[in-house]
Formats: structure tokens, sequence, C-alpha cells
């Protein structure tokens, strides 16, 4: 069963996806209407899942299950996963992208994590950029920690490197 994110609880279990480009409007429509579509349809061993979805800058996706009501099964996550297979043939573009996102002004920047050492040895990234958060657990987390500085993240280790 599909609700909006904004209704979904805070406890709600959450997955980030993250692009490896930006999605065009039509494409950020699609996906909309496509994960709206799948998600009223989502269960676990038969029994529905209260479920919602939230994109974010055209870039990522946040999907959430609501395990208070039902709780979520392998079967029920690897389907989710499906989904972003689907779209990513659909619509080619990688839905997979675990490269570092980090916020340069306004926008955001990409870095594969073997690069990290070398943004932050440059100054590139210091311990005030703030970072994606990927590794969210909840909605309540998600609205808390979205985003950090870098330095209060698990990048830390690499400033106390630098010292």
């Amino acid at each position: 069963m599909y609700v909006a994110f904004e209704n979904i609880s805070p406890s709600a279990r959450v997955w980030v996806y993250q692009t490896e480009r930006l999605l065009s409007s039509d494409e950020t429509a699609f996906v909309g209407q496509y994960l709206q579509q799948q998600i009223e349809q989502w269960a676990a061993h038969g029994a529905p899942l209260l479920g919602a979805f939230q994109i974010i800058q055209n870039r990522f996706i946040i999907v959430a299950a609501d395990e208070q009501q039902n709780a979520a099964s392998g079967c029920s996550i690897d389907a989710s996963g499906r989904w972003f297979k689907e779209l990513t043939q659909h619509l080619n573009v990688n839905f997979f992208d675990r490269s570092i996102a980090y916020f340069k002004g306004d926008t955001i920047e990409t870095v594969e994590m073997l690069k990290i050492r070398e943004l932050v040895t440059s100054g590139e990234i210091t311990p005030e950029t703030p970072i994606v958060n990927t590794l969210v657990a909840t909605v309540a987390e998600f609205q808390q920690k979205w985003t950090l500085p870098a330095g209060d993240s698990w990048m830390a280790r690499y400033f106390k490197q630098l010292v």
C-alpha cells in the first residue's frame, strides 16, 4: 500500500538509491509513477507492505517500508531491488551508483570511493563539507542526518590521517 512519504512512520526502514547522473524532469516523473504503482502492490509473503518513496534533487530515491504493520522480508526487499534494475534498463541510468556525493556550494558533486583521500588531502573536501549520508536506516534518521559534515561521518578517519 502506497502512502505519501511525509505520512509514513519515522521508524519506517529506508533504502537509498543513487543515480549516476541527474534525472530529467520526464525521467523523474516516470520513476515516480512507476514506484507508486510498484509500492501499491508491494507485499511480504502475501501481506501488504505500507511503503513510500521520495525523490531528492533528481538524483536520490529513498524507499521506505513501515515495518510496524508487516515486516519486509528478503523477497520483498529483493523485489524493490528488481524495480530499480527494471528502471535501469528502461531509462539507461544506473540506480546503484555507490560514489560519494558531497556539496560544492549549491551543486552536488560525486567522487569514487578510491579518490576520497586525494580530495581530502587537496582540501577539496574538508571536515565541514556537507556529504550525502546514504547510510541512513530509518525515516527519522533520514530526516535528521541526510546530510552531515564530512568530519562527523565515516569519512572522519581521512581527516585524522592528515594530522
